[in-house]
């Protein structure tokens, strides 16, 4: 009977948890270029461009998109990359600087944060390191929502762009990434203590 207490106990803070950071940020994502207001700056958070298995990442792919989408549309002005960029054998904010220049997006116009190890770590730096107190965060929807929460927990007002999603990615890496974000969004409220 213990256990089968704790297990449920588990599951409905899984869940709690889970719907406060969806509803946190419930208004302030948009899919639509058109409807989204006009910030600042972009906070464009890193991934890497290909997978584990070396094939390439779509995430990266779509962010990417998404962000140019953004700036050639003058709903931001200036784009913050960041992500891990502790080694230069890898670098998110490198990788994604030399391809939204490729796409034409002036390099004045972007600053990276090498030290945006995890989200709340980009959250933390646009404030802190980058006197941010309002941002656009370009990601996929699940990450927006976290990233959201987080921001406005520390006094940032930030709205979300979703880059598209891959619905059709079958297979064990979908798991993995929805299990991978559904605990990230318990783990939000550690970060919060």
């Amino acid at each position: 009977m213990g256990t089968v207490l704790a297990l449920l106990t588990a599951i409905t803070i899984i869940a709690l948890c889970n719907l406060i950071v969806i509803l946190y940020s419930k208004g302030r994502i948009y899919d639509s270029v058109e409807d989204i207001p006009h910030k600042e700056v972009g906070l464009l958070l890193g991934t890497s461009p290909v997978t584990k298995s070396g094939k390439a990442n779509i995430y990266y792919t779509y962010r990417i998109d998404a962000t140019e989408k953004l700036y050639k549309a003058k709903k931001i002005d200036r784009i913050l990359i960041s992500g891990d960029g502790k080694e230069t054998s890898y670098d998110e904010p490198e990788y994604m600087r030399k391809h939204l220049i490729e796409r034409g997006i002036p390099a004045d116009k972007i600053t990276m944060d090498k030290k945006g190890l995890r989200t709340y770590d980009s959250v933390i730096n646009a404030k802190k390191i980058y006197g941010l107190t309002e941002f656009t965060v370009i990601s996929q929807k699940f990450h927006n929502e976290r990233t959201i929460f987080l921001a406005r927990h520390n006094n940032i007002d930030a709205i979300g762009f979703n880059a598209k999603d891959a619905p059709n990615q079958k297979g064990k890496s979908a798991i993995q990434i929805r299990i991978r974000e559904t605990f990230a969004k318990v783990k939000v409220f550690k970060d919060l203590i």
